[in-house]
Order: structure tokens, then C-alpha cells, then sequence
């Protein structure tokens, strides 16, 4: 059974930093690509970044390009998400996700809310 467990969540001001983490279990990690996902309030689901087994590659949404990271540690069962320069727009439920540019299954997720 995939069970996917998001932490890093947040309260930070526009231009700061968070790194979320997402601790994955109950199936291989190091043979599924992986994604992170987020629902801003009253929107749909949003693919923002996926990166593949081996980390080798990632893809990003134009909307995090060049301020996101997405990275992983196959040793640890990791998914991680670095986010550099935040906007009030990235204020969201950030999950991650099974899968490339996949939404389900997802974890619980965790709060990301950007304000001054």
C-alpha cells in the first residue's frame, strides 16, 4: 500500500524560502518517478514538478520554473521540494505523488502559505 507523508509546510513571507519533504513507503521507491503536486484554495489540482528514478531528470511548470527544486534520496525513501523566491500565488496544499507528472497517489499533503 503506497502511503505518502508530507512535512515543511508553512507560514512564510513572499521572497522567503521552504523546503518540503515527503517520506514515502509500501512500495519500491527507487523504481517509480515521483511528482509533487498543489490545490491554491477554491482551484484544481496543479502538476508543478516530477523528477524520474534516478533523479537524473526533472520537469518543472512554468509557474515554479527556476525558483522550485525537485529532488530525491533513494537510500532514504525521500522526495524533496525546494522553493526559492515565493509568491502569495504559490499559497497552496502541496502533495507529492506516484508517478510522473502523476497526481495519484497522493499524500495527505502539507500547507504552504505565502503572506506579508
Amino acid at each position: 500500500q503506497v502511503q505518502l507523508v508530507e512535512s515543511g509546510g508553512g507560514l512564510v513571507q513572499p521572497g522567503g524560502s521552504l523546503r518540503l519533504a515527503c517520506a514515502a513507503s509500501g512500495f519500491t521507491f527507487n523504481m517509480y518517478s515521483m511528482s509533487w503536486v498543489r490545490q491554491a484554495p477554491g482551484k484544481g489540482l496543479e502538476w508543478i514538478s516530477s523528477i524520474t528514478i534516478g533523479g537524473s531528470s526533472m520537469e518543472y511548470a512554468d509557474s515554479v520554473k527556476g525558483r522550485f527544486t525537485i529532488s530525491r534520496d533513494n537510500a532514504k525513501n525521500m522526495l524533496y521540494l525546494q522553493m526559492n523566491s515565493l509568491k502569495p500565488e504559490d499559497t497552496a496544499l502541496y502533495h507529492c505523488a506516484h508517478g510522473w507528472r502523476s497526481s495519484t497517489p497522493r499524500g495527505q499533503g502539507t500547507q504552504v502559505t505565502v503572506s506579508s
